[in-house]
């Protein structure tokens, strides 16, 4: 089974008496240690699926799995129970620590050990030097790493990151890719979205999403190649 499963989901935006279908019939699976990406123009629903894959955002018809429990029963509690969505660091934050530590405070982490899982995460991310700064002084770059490490101090097994190389300079994205392949290679799932074939780099799978149908392989095992995945020495590729 795998760690991250949707089965025909509809979802469907409402405004007064006009009703528009943003996602028709998606299916989509998601193993432990896989980097997905969804690839499609803006507006075309993409971050709608993923905040339904992160049990943001309810589904109107159809299930949603996470480490085989319903997420419509689970609902807030998958965040942080598992799932890590990346959103860029809140401005009203004293700093990048602080910003660090509340939600795990949130959760019931003893303060020195939330101390040490913050300094952990950024140390992963490359963000190390930015603990003591304050959100709004960060780049692009920096704003994403902080979001990751955010994420990764809550332990989950699913990342969800919408657009991760939005507003990153672009010297700047392969950096910010990679780091997501080395996350997928430790054994977290990562799914992503993006509306740059450039931001599909290191990807085990890449579906296009565009008018609400979402295609290619759903599943991994319906993937017979690899093509944007670079080559790693002992990483197992598909054949043909």
């Amino acid at each position: 089974m795998s760690l991250l499963e949707l089965e025909h989901v509809e979802r469907r935006h409402r405004s007064g008496a006009h009703e528009r279908t943003i996602l028709r019939d998606v299916t989509l699976e998601l193993d432990a240690g896989e980097l997905v990406a969804i690839w499609g123009l803006r507006r075309c629903g993409r971050s709608t699926l993923l905040r339904i894959a992160a049990a943001i955002e309810p589904v109107d018809s159809g299930l949603v799995r996470f480490a085989a429990r319903e997420l419509g029963a689970v609902g807030s509690l998958a965040l942080g129970g598992g799932i890590g969505y990346c959103t860029r660091a809140s401005l009203d934050a004293p700093s990048v620590l602080d910003e660090l530590l509340l939600g795990q405070l949130a959760r019931g982490v003893r303060r020195l050990l939330a101390r040490a899982r913050a300094y952990t995460a950024l140390a992963r991310v490359g963000a190390a030097d930015c603990a003591e700064r304050a959100p709004h002084e960060l780049d692009g770059a920096e704003e994403m790493r902080v979001a990751l490490a955010r994420a990764l101090a809550l332990e989950p097994s699913l990342l969800v990151i919408d657009d991760p190389v939005r507003g990153v300079d672009l010297l700047q994205r392969d950096s910010i890719l990679s780091l997501l392949r080395s996350l997928a290679d430790e054994g977290i799932a990562v799914l992503i979205s993006a509306d740059e074939a450039t931001a599909l780099a290191g990807a085990d799978r890449a579906l296009a999403l565009s008018d609400g149908v979402l295609r290619g392989a759903s599943a991994p095992e319906l993937a017979e190649v690899l093509p944007l995945r670079r080559d790693q020495p002992g990483r197992r590729r598909a054949s043909a």
